[in-house]
């Protein structure tokens, strides 16, 4: 039975309440613009979920609330630009605190294990269950930013000392760059065929896309400054930004470990860059090129 509520327990179950209402709300808007119709459904029954708490805690501090708009525009708009995978399990995340809240009240409050069993289900059955198009090929954007961080970052720590001239290295990188993102593009092409995959066309576009768009970001420091040593750690540090960003977002979206992904792709990476600026340093000292 609900023993009455303290100030703090009643502050800490409206601010319960508001964050219930504001999803059920921000849940409904992305439902209106989702166009599979079983992403649909559940989004539309999170969103009731959420609605069905907002009332039960309506009942028991005895409040209406208002929806926080401005937490609904920003996650409206993560889930327009980076999906409605991630956008749905980043606002879950965000959540689970409030689980834990819930989870300390249920002594004290009645009717919050029913809300309890809901946020846990949400992830469980329902945000599981919603298929978008990006996720499936994953794989294939992995397989070309990956590639790009690592090929790239190593030649262009090579070219640095072997060239010292920004110039002839952004050149360099770009055509190197531009011609493995249609060798990587035509590889995955083929692997995929070779595996009888329907949709073998699309995943090489994916991986060369990843691949371009990673080429253009790393290779932009050395269009932009002067001192080709100022332009490669400004492209690690771009590579390092790139690979916390995927890994964010590949981490939210599939239920992976970001911690561990980050470090694997970061050493690996910066490990090339770092083997490669010392090849070009013997290049440049035994063959002695000057450029």
């Amino acid at each position: 039975m609900t023993t009455e509520l303290s100030s703090e327990m009643l502050n800490n179950l409206l601010k319960d309440q508001q964050d219930e209402i504001t999803a059920h709300y921000l849940y409904t808007r992305i439902a209106s613009f989702v166009k599979d119709e079983e992403n649909k459904k559940i989004i539309e029954a999170v969103a009731e979920d959420e609605f069905k708490h907002y009332n039960t805690l309506k009942g028991i501090t005895g409040r209406e609330l208002k929806p926080q708009k401005f937490k609904m525009f920003i996650f409206y708009w993560i889930t327009r630009i980076l999906g409605v995978t991630f956008g749905i399990k980043f606002l879950e995340n965000s959540e689970t605190q409030a689980i834990t809240s819930y989870n300390d009240k249920t002594d004290s409050v009645d009717g919050l294990e029913e809300i309890i069993k809901d946020e846990e289900r949400h992830e469980a059955e329902l945000l599981d269950m919603i298929n978008e198009e990006r996720l499936n090929y994953m794989g294939s954007v992995v397989l070309g930013l990956n590639d790009a961080l690592v090929e790239l970052t190593g030649a262009l720590a090579g070219y640095t000392f072997a060239f010292q001239n920004t110039r002839l290295i952004a050149l360099t990188g770009l055509i190197t760059g531009i011609s493995a993102s249609f060798s990587m593009a035509a590889s995955e092409y083929l692997a995929k065929k070779h595996e009888q995959e329907e949709n073998a066309l699309k995943s090489s576009l994916y991986t060369g896309i990843a691949y371009v768009i990673t080429v253009a970001f790393l290779v932009l420091p050395f269009l932009l400054l002067n001192n080709p040593f100022y332009g490669i750690i400004t492209t690690l540090v771009i590579a390092v930004l790139i690979i916390f960003v995927f890994n964010f977002y590949v981490s939210v979206a599939n239920d992976y470990n970001f911690k561990k992904r980050f470090l694997e792709m970061a050493v690996i990476s910066l490990g090339v860059a770092g083997i490669s600026f010392l090849i070009g340093v013997l290049i440049n000292k035994f063959i002695g090129i000057d450029m």
